[in-house]
C-alpha cells in the first residue's frame, strides 16, 4: 500500500515539474506581435518615444495640430509615418500616449517616427473643415488651399524640424483618413515614397459612405452626420455627441416613423449641419460631387501605392476598387499594389480576420496581412529593407479560403459570363430560349419596405454584409432565381455588374441585386456562432443597389415611362469568390433595402424634397425572355484540371 502512494505521489510531481517546465518555457520564448495585449504594447511605447506636440503652419497661416512620437534612441535616423484624420488625434497632452501607434506595433518596435494630425477645421487644429475637399490644381495664391497642399506643407516642416528622420516618408489611413492619404500622393512632395489608402472614401455619390448608384444611404449617414457635420465654432478636443434618441431598439421603426428625408431637418437637425445641407442640395452628380473624388487626378503618381480593402467592407468597398483602378488607368508605370481580403471596414489592422458572423475563413487573415504584406511594403521603400516581391494584386478569394496572387486585377485568366434569369425561377450561364415573353412581377409598397437585416438594431452594423439572406427570400416583394446544384466548383474574380430588363407602373424606381452562395443542406456546421445550422445558408457574394432614374447619367435624372421595358444596367462592385460544388448560385431582386437606403417614392421627384403624400405603390417587372435577358455580369476563372 505504502509503495502504490509513494508511487501515486511520484506522479503528481512529476506532473507538477512538467507543468512549471512548460509556464518556464513560455515565458522566455519572445512575444509575437498577436499576443502582446494592449498594456505591454502601451508601457513600450512610454519607454521607447518621446510625445510632442506642435502647431504646424501652413502656407495660407493656418496652423494643424500634430502629435509626433520620435524613438527616444538617436543613435539612428528613421522614416516618418504620417496619418491624416477628421476623427481626433487624442488622447491630448505630451503626457498622455496612445496605447498603439502606427499602421501596427511592428512599426513602432522597429523604429519609426510616427506622427498624427488633425485636419484643418477639426477638434484642435485650425481652420474651416471641408468634408472631402475639393483638389485645387495649378494653385497660383497662399490661399489656395486643399489636402495636398497641407500635407505637402506639413511633411516639409517635419522634415526640418524633427531630428533624426532619414528624409523618407510614409503615409496611411483607413476610411476618411484613407482619403487623405490618396491626396497626399497626387502633387505628392518629394519625400513622400510610400503610401496606403485603406478603404479610401473616395466618391460620396457613387459608392462610398453616403450614397451607392445615387441611392442616398439613410441608415448609416443620419447616424455618421449627426456628430461629425455637427458646426465647431473654435478648436476643441471634443466632438459633438452623435443622435441617440432613437426611442426605439428597432431602426426599421424609427426611420418609418420619421417619413419622408425632408424630415431630418425638419425634426432633428434644424438646418445647422452643413454637411447634411449640401447633401440635400445636390440629389444628383453634379459639379458638386464630381470636384470632390481624387480618382480623375491619380495621375504620374510617384510614391509607391499599396491600396487595401476588405470583401465584407459596410462602408468603403469602393473606395480601394477604384482608387486602385484610377492609378492603374492614369499612371500605368507608378508601383501600384492592391490588396483585398475577408474584412469589414478596418478589419485588417484591429482583429485576427479569422471569421465574420458565421462564416470563417480558416487562417488569421489579418495578422498575415500586416506582418507580410503592409510591414514588408513600408520597409521596403523606407529603410531600403529586401523587397518583399509582392504580386500586383493579393486577393483572398472566399468560399475556397486561400489567398491568391495576380499580375494584374481582375486577373486576365477570368472571362465575363452571364448569369441569366429563366422562368420559374432558374438561373443558369445558359441564355434563356423561350420563345414568348416572359417576367417575373412583384409590388413594392414604400409603405412596407424589405428590411435589409433580421437583426432589431439602430445602428447600420456590419453583420448584414455576411447575414444569412433567407429572411429577404421568403417575401412576396422579392423574386429569387436559383441555378441547379454545382457539379464543379465556380471562381469568380473581378466586376460583377448586373444588367436587368425591367418595367414599372411608376415613374421611378429602385433595384437592389444580390448574388447569393446557397449552401447544401448537409453543410457542416463549422459557425463559430455555437449552435448554428449552416445548411441552406444563404450567404451574399455581392449586393448593391440603383436608383433607376440615374440609368442613363448620373447627372441628369430621367423618368421611367410606365409599363415600358428598360435596362437598368449598373455596377456592383468586384467579387473574389468560390462557389464550390454541391453549393448553388442565387440571385435576389428587389426595390427597398430598408433603412439601409432611402425609400424611394417611384414617383420622379427630388426625393430629398419628397412629401409624404408622393410615395406609392408599384409594380415591378423583371423580364426574363431571349429579347430582354436579364441577367448578373460576373467574371469566371478557368477550373484547373
Amino acid at each position: 500500500m505504502k509503495l502504490i502512494r509513494y508511487s501515486f505521489i511520484s506522479r503528481q510531481y512529476k506532473t507538477l515539474i512538467s507543468i512549471l517546465c512548460f509556464l518556464l518555457f513560455l515565458l522566455t520564448q519572445p512575444v509575437s506581435a498577436q499576443t502582446r495585449t494592449s498594456k505591454e504594447d502601451s508601457l513600450y511605447i512610454r519607454e521607447n518615444y518621446t510625445k510632442m506636440e506642435r502647431m504646424i503652419p501652413m502656407r495660407d497661416g493656418i496652423k494643424l495640430f500634430t502629435s509626433i512620437y520620435v524613438p527616444k534612441n538617436t543613435s539612428q535616423n528613421y522614416p516618418i509615418m504620417l496619418d491624416r484624420t477628421p476623427y481626433s488625434i487624442a488622447p491630448y497632452g505630451e503626457n498622455n500616449y496612445k496605447t498603439s501607434i502606427g499602421p501596427s506595433m511592428l512599426f513602432a518596435r522597429d523604429g519609426y517616427i510616427i506622427v498624427y494630425q488633425d485636419v484643418r477645421g477639426k477638434y484642435m487644429s485650425e481652420g474651416d473643415f471641408v468634408a472631402v475637399r475639393p483638389y485645387i490644381p495649378n494653385k497660383k495664391k497662399k490661399t489656395d488651399v486643399d489636402e495636398i497642399s497641407d500635407t505637402y506643407d506639413t511633411i516639409d516642416w517635419l522634415l526640418k524640424n524633427i531630428p533624426n528622420n532619414n528624409g523618407r516618408v510614409g503615409t496611411w489611413g483607413i476610411s476618411a483618413p484613407g482619403f487623405y492619404t490618396t491626396t497626399t500622393i497626387i502633387d505628392a512632395h518629394p519625400a513622400l515614397k510610400a503610401a496606403s489608402p485603406q478603404a479610401p472614401v473616395t466618391d460620396w455619390f457613387m459608392g462610398d459612405d453616403r450614397h451607392h448608384n445615387g441611392a442616398f444611404f439613410l441608415m448609416g449617414t443620419f447616424a455618421f452626420l449627426s456628430s461629425y457635420g455637427q458646426p465647431r465654432p473654435t478648436p476643441t478636443p471634443k466632438n459633438s455627441p452623435g443622435f441617440s434618441a432613437y426611442g426605439t431598439p428597432s431602426g426599421y421603426d424609427f426611420y418609418m416613423n420619421l417619413g419622408p428625408v425632408k424630415n431630418v431637418n425638419e425634426r432633428f437637425f434644424k438646418g445647422q449641419n452643413a454637411i447634411w445641407n449640401e447633401m440635400m442640395d445636390h440629389e444628383s452628380y453634379d459639379e458638386f460631387w464630381q470636384a470632390r473624388t481624387p480618382v480623375p487626378h491619380l495621375k504620374n503618381i510617384k510614391p509607391a501605392v499599396l491600396t487595401v480593402g476588405g470583401w465584407f467592407d459596410q462602408e468603403d468597398l469602393y473606395g480601394p476598387l477604384k482608387t486602385y483602378a484610377g492609378i492603374e488607368r492614369n499612371s500605368p508605370k507608378s508601383p501600384n499594389l492592391l490588396v483585398m481580403g475577408p474584412w469589414i471596414h478596418g478589419g485588417w489592422s484591429r482583429s485576427t480576420g479569422e471569421s465574420l458572423g458565421n462564416i470563417v475563413f480558416e487562417s488569421k487573415t489579418a495578422p498575415f496581412y500586416r506582418e507580410t504584406i503592409e510591414f514588408p511594403f513600408f520597409n521596403h521603400y523606407l529603410k531600403d529593407k529586401p523587397d518583399p516581391q509582392l504580386p500586383k494584386a493579393y486577393i483572398f478569394e472566399t468560399g475556397s479560403n486561400q489567398w491568391k496572387k495576380y499580375d494584374q486585377w481582375p486577373p486576365k485568366a477570368a472571362q465575363e459570363k452571364k448569369l441569366y434569369f429563366h422562368p420559374n425561377g432558374k438561373l443558369s450561364f445558359e441564355a434563356p430560349r423561350n420563345s414568348q415573353p416572359s417576367y417575373d412581377e412583384y409590388v413594392s409598397d414604400p409603405k412596407k419596405p424589405v428590411p435589409y437585416t433580421a437583426e432589431i438594431r439602430t445602428v447600420r452594423g456590419s453583420d448584414f454584409m455576411y447575414e444569412d439572406q433567407r429572411f429577404a427570400a421568403t417575401r412576396p416583394d422579392v423574386v429569387v432565381y436559383e441555378s441547379d446544384t454545382l457539379t464543379e466548383d465556380v471562381t469568380i474574380s473581378g466586376n460583377v455588374m448586373a444588367d436587368l430588363f425591367v418595367s414599372t407602373t411608376g415613374t421611378d424606381a429602385d433595384f437592389v441585386v444580390k448574388l447569393i452562395d446557397v449552401y447544401p443542406n448537409n453543410a457542416p456546421n463549422n459557425s463559430p456562432i455555437a449552435g448554428t445550422k449552416m445548411g441552406g445558408f444563404q450567404l451574399m457574394v455581392r449586393g448593391e443597389v440603383m436608383r433607376a432614374k440615374f440609368r442613363n447619367s448620373f447627372s441628369k435624372p430621367e423618368p421611367m415611362k410606365p409599363g415600358e421595358v428598360t435596362e437598368v444596367k449598373f455596377d456592383m462592385q468586384d467579387a473574389a469568390h468560390t462557389f464550390k460544388k454541391g453549393h448553388k448560385l442565387m440571385v435576389q431582386v428587389q426595390s427597398s433595402w430598408f433603412p439601409l437606403v432611402d425609400r424611394n417614392p417611384q414617383k420622379f421627384v427630388n426625393i430629398y424634397q419628397a412629401t409624404e403624400g408622393d410615395f406609392q405603390k408599384a409594380t415591378h417587372r423583371v423580364y426574363v425572355s431571349p429579347q430582354t435577358p436579364s441577367s448578373v455580369v460576373v467574371r469566371v476563372l478557368a477550373t484547373p484540371n
